[in-house]
């Protein structure tokens, strides 16, 4: 296992899901994991009913813009999480993989957001005493 792994969460428009995992992480990890997320059709701005739902718990995530799921950047991630991409997420041999079905927050009230943010959040810690164990690899 790298020193430090990266870890890239991976949904269509990088605005709910996979900023909010991102988040969980670098909150929880701080800085022993390389955290990135990206969409296959970034949208223009982070929901902002997932970022009210993490300010809740502290994470703030108004920092964060959406960004275009690179080849490069799959390629040199240890895990990838993705999050409803679809067929838009490259597949590299010898990644560990995890396809984290959630509902998706677009369009949704902070209310409806809640639950899906502290499912991250437990999915998040799994994942982080997984890799703390050096399970990287599938």
């Amino acid at each position: 296992m790298p020193d430090k792994p990266s870890v890239l969460f991976v949904c269509v428009h990088n605005a709910g899901r996979s900023q909010m995992a991102a988040g969980w992480l670098r909150q929880l990890a701080g800085d022993t994991v390389e955290v990135r997320s990206a969409g296959s059709a970034p949208a223009d701005r982070v929901n902002p009913a997932a970022v009210e739902a993490m300010r809740e718990v502290g994470i703030d995530i108004t920092d964060q813009t959406p960004k275009l799921l690179e080849w490069e950047t799959a390629e040199s991630s240890d895990v990838i999480v993705t999050m409803g991409c679809g067929d838009a997420c490259p597949v590299f041999p010898g990644k560990r993989y995890e396809d984290w079905q959630l509902a998706d927050p677009a369009g949704q009230g902070v209310d409806a957001v809640r639950p899906i943010r502290d499912e991250i959040r437990t999915r998040v810690e799994k994942l982080l005493s997984e890799l703390s164990a050096g399970q990287v690899a599938r």
